[in-house]
């Protein structure tokens, strides 16, 4: 595997491109701005003529050196000894993501597939939904992993490249295959505190009523002065779903409440019948999930990792403010040297955890995904 990363800063590239058209994949991560400028995609277009180029738009994007907000890494990777296949999807506003999922993975070859790498738009998508489609067609042993696009606190559009200028309405992916290794975990850094209490009524990304009462009430109870601020204080207090008999646990962030219905609306499903408990963290400790998912992911691979694609939650980087570039540092001190590292800050991230061998949607989650050939 041969990779080299160009960093776009003050409307240039800041190196020549040496891989040329040897690159089978470029992997671009920008601000939205940048994203939707035709003249940064015909650039990369002209310097990688024969690579799938695939990226989206960020809350911030992460590289070996740096976390930006403003600006845009494209990574180019020539592989040695295994192959890369493709397949991008454009939806209508009212599409069934679960029906997507299924196809999505239907138009992929299986035979030694190893592992998918996906993107989505993550205002349009409901990232919960499309990776339930996606598990009911996954073989036994394929792992997987990506993001949500994101376009940093605007919400306003996500934008996706699919080898062509970048859209909205759009989920691309990259299936490897042959001989690679690429192992993938993922990590939060919230603590649960609280009791307990059943999700008795819930429809997609709706949460009504907990235990019975109305969902929205009890929560303002337990943020007490800080639900004032409600819906955006609640990106400190995210909630921790599992579902019954499993000790398995995923995270999910508010994203709107609705006083009239006592409601709340998250970023993915809420799986009626799940239990769930509110939790809170603070810089140190998200650092420090950031260490355990790099070191998680790390502890899977039999061999030195050559590329690290680190995808970590707006909502963390809501917390981390200043502190945001110390992820990235403890992610970098896990890999030491040798490792060229990519990332990003999105909406929701995709991940198998643990011994969970379907893929889920995560909030206020770090994930990292390595790769070795």
């Amino acid at each position: 595997m041969q990779i080299e990363q160009l960093l776009y800063k003050n409307g240039s590239f800041d190196r020549p491109s040496l891989l040329g058209d040897q690159a089978d994949w470029l992997l671009v991560f920008g601000s939205r701005m940048l994203v939707e400028t035709k003249e940064v995609f015909d650039e990369l277009r002209l310097r990688y003529p024969k690579a799938y180029i695939m990226g989206c738009s960020t809350a911030g994007e992460m590289n070996e050196s740096y976390v930006s907000e403003n600006g845009l890494c494209a990574t180019a990777v020539h592989f040695e000894k295994s192959q890369v296949h493709f397949l991008e999807n454009s939806f209508l506003d009212d599409a069934d993501f679960f029906d997507v999922g299924q196809e999505l993975l239907q138009n992929l070859e299986t035979k030694n597939l190893r592992h998918v790498f996906l993107l989505a738009d993550g205002l349009k998508v409901n990232g919960s939904t499309l990776i339930s489609g996606f598990n009911c067609a996954l073989p036994e042993g394929v792992t997987v992993s990506g993001g949500l696009a994101a376009d940093n606190s605007r919400y306003k559009k996500t934008l996706l490249y699919a080898n062509d200028y970048a859209k909205e309405n759009r989920i691309v992916c990259a299936a490897f295959y042959g001989d690679i290794r690429i192992s993938a975990a993922a990590a939060t850094g919230w603590k649960a505190f609280g009791i307990e209490r059943l999700v008795s009524k819930a429809e997609g990304r709706t949460l009504y009523e907990l235990d019975g009462k109305p969902a929205l009430d009890l929560y303002k109870e337990y943020l007490g002065e800080s639900a004032k601020d409600l819906p955006k204080s609640g990106v400190r207090f995210p909630l921790s779903f599992r579902h019954e008999n499993c000790e398995h646990s995923f995270m999910r962030s508010l994203q709107a409440i609705d006083e009239n219905t006592k409601s709340m609306l998250f970023f993915g499903d809420i799986p009626q019948g799940s239990y769930c408990r509110l939790t809170h963290s603070n810089p140190y400790i998200l650092i420090d999930g950031a260490r355990e998912a790099a070191k998680l992911s790390l502890a899977k691979l039999a061999e030195k990792p050559q590329l690290a694609i680190p995808i970590s939650c707006r909502g963390r980087q809501f917390i981390l403010r200043q502190m945001t570039e110390e992820e990235l540092e403890v992610i970098q001190d896990v890999f030491e040297d040798d490792i060229t590292i990519t990332g990003f800050y999105s909406y929701g991230e995709l991940m198998c955890q643990k011994k969970i061998r379907s893929c889920e949607m995560h909030n206020q989650t770090m994930t990292v995904t390595l790769f070795a050939e």
